[in-house]
């Protein structure tokens, strides 16, 4: 059995822990709420944009911008694999990368190229570890993502299918649904579906006069469009984090909890112990007397 002293060291050790593990619960709470508010800010700007350009690609129909053509066979996909930069956050992270496995798995067993784009430095570890060509990531965007940090490593895939390398791009994210439930989501953002690109029904239909020209404006407005979608997915992503780690710290901070009372009763135990043995040395030794 150890000895109360170790057994003091480990309750210290563990107390120690639990204030971290508390701490990070709260700060983690704190930087929820404003991951939450920022995530629900971008969803008005996404709606709108794809409302205008459902409107603008409607009204135009003999124009087809190349996000909306849709291939055949796919020979080479790629992958936007959006993960966080760091860990403490349960099984978020491990739960998205094994729905990207199998699904790499799936394009592999069917002779499909891939191309990845990483955004979190989980995910970029990851895709190198199982060795996926990874041909652009963003890394340390910090608790507050911000655009121009998002669109050069994700214009290189945007760009590829543009050319025609790539036949679909799809979009590797953790869904926020509330504080205790987060999804792994991998959705197909290009081409973009026409359940997603929907016009009002019921609205009238307009007619624009364009300047510049209406193919041009459609192409600016469906870029914008795509390049939301990707914002969206990585504000999900981090008010996911942040969710997963309050609770996962939380739970933490009660294990923690319970592995005390337990060392503290051990540590009563071997106390008393010690106490009733010196206490027969002295009896056995004052009868011998």
């Amino acid at each position: 059995m150890a000895s109360g002293k170790e057994i003091r060291g480990k309750i210290n050790s563990v107390e120690n822990t639990k204030k971290i593990t508390k701490a990070m619960e709260m700060v983690a709470a704190s930087k929820m709420r404003k991951a939450q508010e920022r995530m629900r800010s971008a969803r008005p700007y996404s709606d709108k944009i794809r409302n205008i350009a459902a409107n603008l690609s409607q009204a135009n129909p003999e124009y087809k911008h190349p996000f909306l053509v849709k291939t055949e066979a796919a020979r080479k996909v790629g992958f936007i694999v959006v993960s966080t930069d760091k860990g403490l956050c349960g099984g978020m992270n491990t739960n998205v990368l094994r729905a990207v496995t199998a699904k790499l798995k799936e394009f592999e067993a069917q002779g499909v190229g891939i191309e990845a784009t990483a955004i979190g430095n989980k995910g970029f570890g990851f895709l190198n570890r199982i060795g996926t060509k990874v041909v652009s990531h963003a890394v340390q965007l910090g608790d507050t993502p911000h655009l121009e940090k998002l669109i050069g490593p994700v214009k290189v895939l945007l760009d590829a299918y543009q050319e025609g390398s790539l036949d679909a791009v799809y979009l590797c994210y953790t869904k926020f649904i509330n504080t205790m439930k987060q999804e792994p989501t991998i959705e197909q953002l290009l081409p973009l579906s026409a359940g997603k690109l929907e016009g009002d029904k019921d609205a009238h239909s307009w007619d624009y006069i364009y300047e510049p020209e209406a193919a041009i404006v459609i192409d600016e407005l469906l870029v914008r469009y795509v390049e939301a979608l990707i914002y969206q997915a990585v504000a999900e992503n981090i008010a996911s984090e942040q969710s997963a780690r309050m609770v996962a710290m939380k739970s933490a901070s009660d294990n923690a909890g319970n592995v005390i009372k337990e060392l503290k009763l051990v540590y009563n135990k071997t106390r008393q112990a010690a106490i009733t043995k010196e206490l027969s040395e002295i009896v056995a030794g004052a009868a011998a007397v």
